[in-house]
């Protein structure tokens, strides 16, 4: 998506970054891959072998391009993760593929960035208790299946009721919110379970999906937020985040307005307020 191109350049441009701050990754070895998706299901995608029907699943046409993209976007989120214990917050200007599970990839997600680092991390003993806060439009399905059976990571989202994915799975907490919530009812109920959620859970690593696709212009959205609201919730998980002490790695997820402009203004906003907040 276009997107993914404009973001850093108009962070450079307002110079909030310089090109120093921008790394590209390499792909995600088979075997970080491995710790969260199915065996079957990862060699069938990367051999180009998913069945018509999960082809539609996920709204692409495969190509080896498209599964070189998710491997590099996976591994930008692990090394995002990593660089995010020095510097308190990490970045991956794209990622947010929370619709892909362990053994299928839907609604244009293939490889499930935040749970495959969540799970490197896990699996290299550096962190113990990890928070995903999804805060896309969209229900993060894949990422609540794949962490259904673990204890140790508490995935929560917040998300429209009546928007896509149709057959929703069960995080360990899920806020869905009628059509047409307006920023201070919004706000609330993510400050409100934001608080609790921490308190109760005590994580030591958290992953934002800072999903644009709440804004009242998105084509998908179906909710009624201000750019201001949008701003406003990422300050609120980041100031959350700093006052538990947690490491935050975040990753964009979707944005559809009808204006490219508006969808790189609200993305950049998230990375103007951490900037704020943490430097």
């Amino acid at each position: 998506m276009l997107k993914y191109e404009l973001i850093p350049e108009q962070l450079m441009h307002e110079g909030v970054i310089t090109a120093s701050n921008l790394v590209s990754p390499e792909m995600v070895d088979e075997d970080i891959i491995l710790l969260t998706h199915e065996n079957d299901y990862w060699h069938r995608l990367r051999s180009q072998q998913l069945s018509p029907a999960e082809e539609r699943r996920t709204g692409f046409k495969l190509s080896p391009l498209l599964v070189e993209r998710e491997m590099r976007i996976a591994q930008g989120t692990v090394d995002t993760s990593l660089s995010a214990f020095e510097n308190r917050v990490g970045f991956n200007v794209a990622g947010g593929t929370h619709h892909a599970g362990s053994n299928w990839g839907e609604g244009f997600c293939l490889l499930n960035d935040q749970a495959i680092a969540a799970n490197f991390l896990l699996s290299h003993r550096l962190a113990e208790r990890i928070l995903i806060i999804d805060l896309d439009v969209h229900q993060g399905n894949g990422t609540a299946q794949i962490f259904r059976d673990k204890p140790n990571v508490f995935t929560f989202s917040i998300h429209g009721q009546n928007n896509f994915p149709f057959r929703k799975e069960r995080s360990d907490l899920d806020i869905g919110l009628k059509d047409g919530i307006t920023d201070l009812e919004y706000l609330k109920i993510l400050q409100d379970n934001l608080q609790t959620t921490f308190e109760s859970f005590k994580p030591d690593f958290v992953y934002y999906l800072a999903g644009v696709d709440v804004l009242a212009t998105d084509k998908l959205g179906k909710m009624n937020l201000s750019i201001h609201a949008c701003k406003e919730r990422d300050s609120m998980v980041f100031a959350t985040c700093i006052k538990y002490n947690a490491p935050v790695q975040v990753s964009m997820g979707g944005g559809y307005s009808p204006g490219i402009r508006e969808i790189v203004q609200a993305h950049c906003n998230t990375f103007k307020t951490a900037i704020q907040l943490y430097f």
